[in-house]
């Protein structure tokens, strides 16, 4: 194994996940205040309504298929019967699917924050690197997706799969994503990429999604009578 092997495929996947975990200890002790999305309904409303809906139901759908492609070991899937052709049929159809309605939805949204003075302004300097790296994200897990599934060109689940669950388990096997396609390499560093950066950036917020308000108690609002009003009544 050479040194950039090495380097790539067992020290750049560690050190992007203590900066995940470590980073985020930070930001919550010394940075609550924007532990945030950033929101910037109150400027804009309706393209932030389609952009936002788009990438992230389509980003929920990939993160689905990554779960069934990546961790899940395909000896795991062919024991339930799930046939090779199955797989990528479903893989192309889903990933396709998912993947056009993420790139709608960025699209949208950075149209919106490049476009509208109000928003573009609140555009902080971690936006200016997590958007890079998100749009090259996407772009190449796209590219990968439709490599190794439309075909069978290429499987990955034989060797990209083992390699990112072998991280997790201490054991990662460096040769097997040494010798994967180059679009398979990149979206594998720009992915680890974005977990270094995330803890930095907007992207926190989806820790703190308000499930609580499902089950919270009403609030009671109540009108006061404004001063037109008490006059009237005392008349």
């Amino acid at each position: 194994m050479s040194r950039a092997d090495f380097f790539l495929w067992v020290a750049l996947p560690y050190l992007c996940i203590a900066s995940f975990v470590v980073g985020h200890v930070w930001r919550y002790r010394r940075d609550q205040y924007t532990w945030t999305a950033r929101s910037t309904q109150l400027f804009e409303r309706p393209l932030l309504l389609v952009g936002s809906t788009l990438f992230h139901f389509g980003l929920l759908a990939a993160i689905g298929g990554h779960v069934l492609g990546i961790l899940v070991p395909r000896s795991w899937t062919e024991a339930i019967g799930i046939s090779d052709t199955v797989y990528h049929w479903f893989a192309v159809v889903a990933g396709t699917i998912s993947g056009l309605a993420i790139v709608a939805g960025l699209a949208i949204l950075l149209y919106r924050r490049l476009s509208i003075g109000r928003i573009r302004v609140t555009t902080t300097r971690s936006d200016l690197v997590l958007y890079p790296v998100l749009v090259a994200t996407i772009v190449l897990g796209m590219l990968a997706t439709s490599w190794g599934s439309a075909a069978d060109r290429y499987a990955y689940r034989e060797t990209v799969s083992p390699w990112f669950r072998g991280v997790f388990a201490l054991d990662p096997h460096a040769a097997l994503i040494a010798g994967a396609p180059f679009v398979f390499q990149a979206h594998a560093v720009t992915a680890w990429l974005l977990f270094a950066i995330w803890p930095f950036t907007r992207l926190v917020h989806v820790w703190s999604v308000p499930l609580a308000y499902v089950g919270r108690t009403p609030i009671l609002y109540r009108r006061s009578a404004g001063p037109t009003l008490a006059r009237d009544a005392e008349a």
